[in-house]
């Protein structure tokens, strides 16, 4: 049963795999779509020519992430460490919001207006992004009392380049705003796959 445990750490790795796909290929079915100007969320949009292509390459994201972390969270119980549990914590409800909520809400493409749908797409985004620097701050902080340091300099990485995201879109000019977005949304699905390899190493078995 732990070997499955562990093993089933690796759906994090799957989870990035499959939100790289839907990034990198499925701007194919997405005439005249510029991923340095351009939004992530415009190439599954309702109404995008790539919104088929886009689920389908992306269908994986939202169930391995959120198997991997709760596995992570489950493990994560037995640390004495309240800081790093609390961490653990919001990063796993920040996953499960992310699933849930950009399939609820998906951006809606070619309004010109701020309709319910796309405004409760950013409410999500905004909770997504609250809960993944409240999580990683703390991570930074508490991982080295728990004997994974390495876990920590991850936290700050992270951390990093979803700070440089929001940063650059909002002082940049509007030509790189895709790239500085990719910033903000790749840092949490990749540091949601290093937390998959830390459970499938058994990291989290000596945590105190």
């Amino acid at each position: 049963m732990e070997k499955t445990f562990k093993l089933l750490g690796l759906s994090g790795a799957i989870a990035l795999l499959s939100y790289s796909a839907m990034v990198f290929i499925s701007p194919i079915a997405y005439p005249g779509y510029n991923w340095m100007t351009m939004a992530v969320s415009e190439l599954s949009a309702a109404g995008s020519p790539s919104q088929t292509l886009a689920n389908q390459l992306n269908a994986l994201f939202g169930p391995c992430s959120v198997l991997s972390i709760t596995l992570v969270f489950i493990a994560s119980r037995k640390s004495k460490v309240k800081l790093f549990r609390l961490g653990i914590t919001l990063f796993t409800l920040m996953e499960w919001i992310c699933a849930t909520g950009y399939e609820m809400f998906p951006w809606v493409s070619g309004v010109d207006k701020l309709i319910f749908q796309n405004f409760m797409h950013l409410a999500v985004t905004v909770a997504v992004v609250v809960l993944s620097l409240s999580s990683l701050i703390l991570l930074a902080i508490s991982s080295k009392r728990v004997g994974l340091k390495s876990l920590g300099l991850w936290a700050i990485i992270a951390l990093t380049a979803m700070l440089i995201g929001p940063i650059g879109t909002s002082f940049m000019p509007p030509s790189v705003f895709g790239l500085f977005e990719r910033f903000s949304t790749f840092s949490a699905v990749v540091f949601n796959a290093i937390l998959g390899v830390y459970l499938f190493k058994g990291r989290f078995t000596s945590i105190i």
